[in-house]
Parts: C-alpha cells; sequence; structure tokens
C-alpha cells in the first residue's frame, strides 16, 4: 500500500471524512456517510473491497469486491446488497443492507481519477446479536438536583428502524422527559435517548434500564443501579404516641434515620428550632412542665448535609398563668374605638374571665376580649384580668393603662445605591424616619409597582426606565407621614445651587420654627440628592431642613450639596444666626471665691446671649442692687463685710437672664489677726490686773474699816477678824479673861483680848440689857471676848445664815462693860485672834 500510494498520490491531497469504525449485527444494515475533502476531481472509477491486499507485482489491490461502478452520465437505482448513493463527484456514501457477521473487517474504497488513485479504508464491526447499548451517568447524582442520563447505541441505518426505550417504574411521568435522536453524519453514526428528571432519596439504589427496541421487539438492554446521595431521611417516634400530657408527666420521643447516603454520622435534637443539648437518638422528658410545649424535631447530620425530621408539636396541660391585658390599639385616641384582651396562657385556653378597671371589678365583662366602641375620659384607667379554665383560676398579673399616637417625624428617602443613577440601573431606596409611637408597622411608596413590596423600608427599583415617576414614600403606624417626592433623572451637575430661608420672613429667634431648602435652577437628568453642611461637616441628607424649634446650638454656617450621576455642586455658605435672650449665666471671681482683705477681687458675669447683653445689673445677698451696669464687678480693697452671695442679671433686646448666687468669702488677714490676739491678751492682762488691784484695795478697806469700828463706841458696832479656819483647842485663860461659849460650834471658837483702862463704869452688855459689875481684877486690864461659828451655817453667830459667808472674816459685836464714857483708847491696843 505504501509503494503504490508513494507512486501513484500524495499523502496530503486526499481527505476523506466517514465515521470510523462501523458498528452493526447480523440482518442489520450498515449506512457508510462519506464525503471526499479534497481533491474535488471528477472520479473515474470507485470500487469497495472486502479486506483487500495490495499486489506489487501487478501494482493493484485485490480481494473480495463488493461494489465497482464505472463514470457513466447516470446512476440507476441498483438492487444489490451493497448500494453506492454518492456521487463522481465529493459524496461517496454507501449503504450494505443486509451486513452480516462476516462483513466484519476492513472495507477499502478504491477511488480514481485520470491521474490519480486512493484507496480509503474503513473498518466494519458486525456482531452475531445485537450489542446493547451504552448508558452514561453523572458523575454525582443528589437527590432534589436535576440530572440528565443518555443512553447511546453506535448504530443509526435509514430503513432499519431501531427505538432506545427507558424503563424506570419509580419516576413520575409528570417530571420526567426523554428526548430520543439519531445522527448520520459523516462525524457521527449514532442513536441516543436523553432521559432527564429530578431524582428522589428513594431512587437510592433502584435500578434504571435503556432498552433496544426494533419492531417492538427487544434486541438488547443496559441496567445500571442508581447511586442517589441524600440527606439522612429522619422521623420521630413518640411513646404511646402521647403527644398531649398532664404538667409533670414523662415523655420519651425516639429519633429514626430510615435511609442516608453516605451514612450519617450525629443525631440532634431540636426545640421550638433551639438546639438542646441531646445527642442520642432517645429523649426522656422525665417531669414536663409547661415550658417544654411546643414542636420537636430531630437532625441527622452527614458528610452531605443535615436530614431534617417532621415536627412533633407537644402540648401540656395546665392551669392558666398570671395575666396581662393587651390593649388595641395602644395609645388610643379619644373617640376611636379600642379592644382589650385578656392575655393568660393555658392549656386548654381559659373558658371563663374576670375584668378589674382601677382595681374595681366590671360586671358582666367574662369574655376574653371586648370592645369600647368610643372611648372616654372615664375609660382610662389600669384594666387587668382573671382567667378561668377546667384545672384552676389563674393570678390577676400585668395590667395595662391606655395612651396617646402621633404619626413618624421626619420621614425622608435615602437612595442606597452607589453609582449614578441612568436609564436601566437598578435603584435601592429606604425610608427612614426618625420616631414614632407606636413604632411603625408598614410602609407605603408612591407611586404603587410591581417593583413594590408592600410593608417594607427598602424599595428595589430593577432597569429603572428613562420617564420614571417621582418616588415618596410613607411610614405608617397606622396613620402615615409621606416624605417629598424625590426624583430620579441624571445627566449634568446641578447648576445655580444655594440655600434658600422658607421660614420665618424675619429675624430668627430662638424656639421659631426654621424652614431652609437646598435649591438650584436646573439639573438633567433632574434626579439629584441633597446633603446639608454645618460649618463644612455633613450633617443630613435631604432637600429640606427643618428645626421644629430653632436652639442656639443650631447657628453656624450652613451649606448644601447637590449631586447626580455627573458631579455635585456645592453652594455658598449660608449663615444661621439665632437671636435668644441672656442665657447660662454665671459669676466667675478673679482671683478665686476664697479671698483674703485687703486685695482686690473681679466678679465677671459670664453669659450667652445673641445679640450680646448690652446691660448688666449686681446684686448682692441681700438681694440689693449694686447700682453696677458694667460686666465686670470690681471689689477693692476687700473687706470682711464683703463676704457674702453675688448675683448678676443681664440684660439684651429679647429679654434678660439671671445667674445662681456664687458666694465670695473674705478672711483676716495675717496682719489684722495678730493686732486682735494682741488687743484681745491685753485686755485680759488689764481686767487681771485690775482684779488683783481690787482685791487689794478691798482688803485695805477691811482693814481700815476694822480698826475704825475698835476706836469708837462699841455699842453696836462690829469688828471683823480674818479667820484662817485653822482650828486649835481652846487654852485656858487668867481670871483677867472672859470667855463666851457657844455650844454649836464646840471647838470652833476664835478669842479676840482688849485691854481697856480700869474704870467701875456701868457697861451694857450685846443683849441690850444692863448689868452693874464690879471692879475687875487687879491683874492684866485685858477682856476676851469668843465668837463660836456654827458648823453648816456660817463661821459667825451673828451673820445672817442666807447671805454669803467669807471664809476669813469673823464679825464681832463689842459690849462695853458699865456706864458712862470710855476713855479715849491708847494708841498701842492690841488685836489678837486666837486659831486653833
Amino acid at each position: 500500500w505504501v509503494a503504490e500510494y508513494v507512486a501513484s498520490s500524495d499523502l496530503k491531497k486526499w481527505r476523506f471524512e466517514h465515521p470510523n469504525p462501523l458498528y452493526a449485527w447480523e440482518g442489520a444494515c450498515i449506512w457508510i456517510p462519506c464525503e471526499i475533502l479534497s481533491p474535488v476531481v471528477p472520479l473515474e472509477n470507485i470500487t469497495m473491497y472486502h479486506n483487500p491486499n495490495y499486489d506489487d507485482s501487478i501494482k493493484e489491490y485485490n480481494g473480495t469486491m463488493f461494489y465497482r461502478k464505472t463514470k457513466v452520465k447516470e446512476f440507476p437505482y441498483q438492487k444489490e446488497r451493497v448500494q453506492y448513493l454518492g456521487n463522481l463527484d465529493t459524496n461517496c456514501t454507501l449503504n450494505i443492507n443486509p451486513v452480516h457477521v462476516h462483513d466484519s473487517g476492513l472495507l477499502g474504497l478504491r477511488v480514481m481519477t485520470t491521474n490519480d488513485k486512493w484507496m480509503e479504508k474503513i473498518h466494519l464491526n458486525v456482531s452475531k446479536t445485537p450489542f446493547p447499548p451504552r448508558i452514561q451517568l453523572p458523575e454525582r447524582i443528589e437527590e432534589y438536583q436535576t440530572v440528565t442520563v443518555t443512553c447511546l447505541l453506535d448504530f443509526a441505518c435509514f430503513g432499519y428502524d431501531i427505538q432506545l426505550q427507558w424503563s424506570f417504574t419509580e419516576l413520575n411521568s409528570s417530571s420526567v422527559s426523554a428526548v430520543a435522536s439519531t445522527s448520520l453524519s459523516t462525524k457521527t453514526v449514532l442513536t441516543q435517548n436523553q432521559l432527564t428528571f429530578c431524582p428522589q432519596w428513594t431512587h437510592h439504589g433502584k435500578k434504571l434500564t435503556c432498552r433496544l427496541l426494533h419492531s417492538s421487539e427487544v434486541l438488547s438492554e443496559r441496567t445500571v443501579q442508581l447511586d442517589v446521595k441524600h440527606h439522612p431521611k429522619v422521623k420521630i417516634q413518640v411513646n404511646a404516641n402521647e403527644t398531649i400530657v398532664m404538667k409533670g408527666e414523662s415523655v420519651t420521643m425516639t429519633c429514626y434515620v430510615t435511609s442516608s447516603n453516605p451514612e450519617y454520622k450525629t443525631i440532634s435534637w431540636f426545640k421550638d428550632n433551639i438546639k438542646k443539648l441531646e445527642q442520642k437518638p432517645t429523649l426522656i422528658l422525665s417531669e414536663v412542665t409547661k415550658e417544654m410545649k411546643g414542636d420537636y424535631h430531630c437532625e441527622a447530620s452527614s458528610d452531605l448535609g443535615t436530614g431534617v425530621s417532621e415536627k412533633v408539636t407537644l402540648e401540656v396541660l395546665y392551669a392558666p398563668e398570671p395575666s396581662k391585658v393587651s390593649i388595641h390599639p395602644l395609645p388610643a385616641e379619644e373617640g376611636n374605638s379600642v379592644e382589650l384582651v385578656c392575655i393568660s396562657p393555658a392549656n386548654p385556653s381559659a373558658t371563663n374571665y374576670t375584668w378589674y378597671h382601677n382595681e374595681k371589678e366590671m360586671p358582666g365583662r367574662t369574655e376574653e376580649k371586648f370592645q369600647l366602641s368610643r372611648v372616654v375620659l372615664r375609660d382610662a384607667g389600669h384594666y387587668s384580668c382573671l382567667a378561668e379554665n377546667i384545672y384552676g383560676r389563674g393570678e390577676r398579673g400585668q395590667g395595662a393603662e391606655l395612651d396617646v399616637l402621633y404619626t413618624p417625624k421626619n420621614v425622608t428617602i435615602t437612595v442606597e445605591s452607589s453609582t449614578p443613577i441612568r436609564e436601566g440601573d437598578s435603584v435601592t431606596l429606604r425610608c427612614a424616619y426618625n420616631s414614632s409611637n407606636p413604632e411603625v408597622t408598614h410602609y407605603k411608596w408612591s407611586p404603587q409597582g410591581a417593583w413594590n413590596k408592600p410593608s417594607s423600608e427598602w424599595l428595589r427599583i430593577q432597569k429603572i426606565a428613562w420617564n420614571a415617576a417621582s418616588i415618596s414614600c410613607a411610614a405608617c403606624n397606622p396613620k402615615c407621614s409621606w416624605t417629598d417626592p424625590l426624583n430620579l433623572h441624571v445627566q449634568y451637575a446641578p447648576r445655580d445651587v444655594k440655600v434658600l430661608k422658607i421660614s420665618p420672613q424675619s429675624e430668627i429667634h430662638a424656639g421659631h420654627q426654621v424652614h431652609l431648602t437646598c435649591d438650584f435652577s436646573t439639573s438633567y437628568p433632574k434626579e439629584v440628592r441633597f446633603f446639608w453642611r454645618k460649618n463644612g461637616s455633613l450633617l443630613k441628607e435631604g432637600r429640606k431642613l427643618i428645626f421644629d424649634s430653632i436652639s442656639p446650638e443650631d447657628a453656624g454656617n450652613y451649606s448644601c450639596l447637590v449631586n447626580n450621576s455627573v458631579g455635585q455642586t456645592l453652594s455658598k455658605a449660608w449663615r444661621l444666626q439665632v437671636l435668644y435672650k441672656p442665657r447660662r449665666l454665671h459669676v466667675s471671681i478673679v482671683p478665686g471665691d476664697r479671698v483674703m482683705e485687703g486685695r482686690k477681687a473681679a466678679l465677671t458675669c459670664e453669659s450667652d446671649a445673641n445679640p450680646p447683653v448690652s446691660r448688666y445689673a449686681w446684686f448682692d445677698w441681700n438681694n440689693k442692687d449694686l447700682q453696677c451696669a458694667e460686666q465686670t464687678l470690681r471689689l477693692e480693697p476687700l473687706k470682711i463685710a464683703h463676704s457674702g452671695s453675688y448675683w448678676c442679671q443681664g440684660f439684651n433686646h429679647l429679654g434678660k437672664g439671671e445667674s445662681p448666687p456664687t458666694t465670695l468669702t473674705v478672711f483676716y488677714s495675717p496682719e489684722t489677726i495678730g493686732r486682735r490676739v494682741a488687743v484681745g491678751m491685753g485686755l485680759c492682762l488689764a481686767i487681771l490686773i485690775l482684779a488683783i488691784w481690787g482685791m487689794k484695795i478691798h482688803q485695805s478697806w477691811k482693814r481700815t474699816q476694822s480698826q475704825q469700828g475698835l476706836q469708837e463706841n462699841c455699842s453696836g458696832q462690829s469688828f471683823f477678824v480674818r479667820n484662817k479656819k485653822v482650828r486649835r483647842a481652846p487654852r485656858s485663860e487668867g481670871p483677867a479673861s472672859l470667855g463666851c461659849y457657844n455650844p454649836v460650834i464646840e471647838d470652833s471658837v476664835s478669842y479676840a483680848a482688849l485691854r481697856f483702862p480700869e474704870t467701875n463704869t456701868q457697861r451694857t452688855g450685846n443683849a441690850g440689857t444692863s448689868e452693874t459689875q464690879g471692879p475687875l481684877p487687879k491683874e492684866d486690864g485685858t477682856v476676851t471676848y469668843s465668837v463660836v461659828q456654827r458648823r453648816g451655817v456660817g463661821d459667825y453667830e451673828n451673820v445672817t445664815p442666807n447671805l454669803l459667808e467669807d471664809e476669813g472674816i469673823h464679825y464681832s459685836e463689842l459690849v462695853q462693860f458699865g456706864a458712862g464714857k470710855r476713855p479715849q483708847a491708847q494708841e498701842d491696843v492690841e488685836y489678837v485672834t486666837l486659831k486653833h
């Protein structure tokens, strides 16, 4: 072949296209699609050999000749077993009908032209019996994931009808599609049937068969076993199927895994979708409480995923719990309808209710809920209730009060899209608000559209149209507050952006409502976003800036920024001035609130006002006007009298403000303290000297008085003697001494000796009686008188007891003995006091 081919042709010149190899079975046919790609020249001769051999001696092929064709003008229909269906140009298609087992081998197609020749080889494989089709399965089959299974047969022949048919009893015909197709081309000869279905976990391990049919007769078939990966399939079984139990009883639940591919690894229990600690197939609830009621399910996990069982609802029977009251709507407006509901969890539900209003039972109210058709003021107050079922009565628990609604405040739309908005873009908007009572329950968007989700704060518009209408939103509770419409056009940056003051028209005072808006002349498209800045910092988003009650803190430089998808423009800063009366007044003291006398103190009245304070007034702790209209009150030099509380007032044309009192304490200087101490010590010393001097004068006076009294007539006169109160035993006197004994004082006796000239004169006694005395003994002319001191009364018997006593003074009365004048006493009279 090689020598012949080299001698007659160039390998690169001849190119054929046909299937290779070809398959068939005994009694069927073979259709050989064939095309000569190059060279494109008229053929002189076409011959088909079966297992051809090249004879080098004659330089030609020999073998069983299946077909031979020479160039003629027409190609009449041929009834031979081998038919040439092509032409002498490019189509070299052949058909062998019927085909036999001994036809297997190599077919050689010998083509010749005027100047060239070629042998094209085609392999033919004919089996004795029909061969089974092939089934192509996906690498992985998972439940609920649609798959396509292909049944293939490398055979097709016109005039020999065959059919590939699927056999799978588990499939639901409504969810299965089978598409059969046949390919007879120069590239492939193929018959196939594609089965598309959604596998279920029940298909796992089941057999899928593809049958080859000819005239309704099964020629062959192929069967495969499905390996369907699926999550674990689990179910719960409850002991005695009792899912309604009394409080305190026990319940046992078991989690069964009916199927799992791959095998499950763990089991978990859940109550109300909350995972419990139990990881075992059996869940035991030893003592059921009312908190244990709910939906139970178990989950089994494998490498593929988790299988979830159906829920088992456990009901626990118990008496009503402490109740609470729900009022709807709450708060309510007067005149509206209000519904009151008594909520008291119980199983079974409560059948009888008792209602209380302000702790008083409401007669006739025994239902779970009742309605006040038109609420009036007397209906306000505290409501409570008590519930009862067949297992007992509950308790009165938490009550409820009636209250007032207001609509949502400061509702705004914010554009959440990160890119400029153009036609066809996806736009996300958000409806936001500041406050609401009650809370916002739903939202509304205008205009309505298919893109609108009810009760959602988010609005998502897919592929926005060029003529999209302005959009606004409302937050409802249930009354609705709407935003201003928001335009969504984009082309060029906004022009002539400026801040406009809408209200008030005059100057702005604190407490006024101020409405600012951001204005611009034009923008195309007109969709813009507005931002407010205060002193260069971003304040908020929105076209309008509304101050319901302006405050001084709101003053500043405001500017607004308008942007669209093209660009942005910032306005000139607009100065917001807020006028307000003086406030936050307080008194500051320099150098401090404690200052030494003699120094300076400056009290400054500090305030916040716009326009600034034009006049001040100062007051002291007695609210006395200090007649100072300046901001600073100066006290120089400071005195102790300046100590006290000071306060001030500030005035502008809007009003006045007043500060709280501030206390100034002025303390003594060291010099003043020294002077005062010196003066005090001097006074104390002077008083001490005067006291000592007075005592000395008093003692001197008493001595003088005592001496004068002894020199006068002794009748009715007194003398005093300093008594040191030293007790001594009395000694005997001679006959010249006379003693007067006082038995009261016993041993407390004082003696005085007086010397008188001798006389025979009659004297009067101290008791006022007269007696005649004889001549005294001729001894010493001394007479002794005694005064007896009484204990507990006084030291002297002739002193009134209730008078203050002097410890050292004794009073004695001198009695003149005899009659007549007593001669002048001598200068050398001696006074003697005997003390013991």
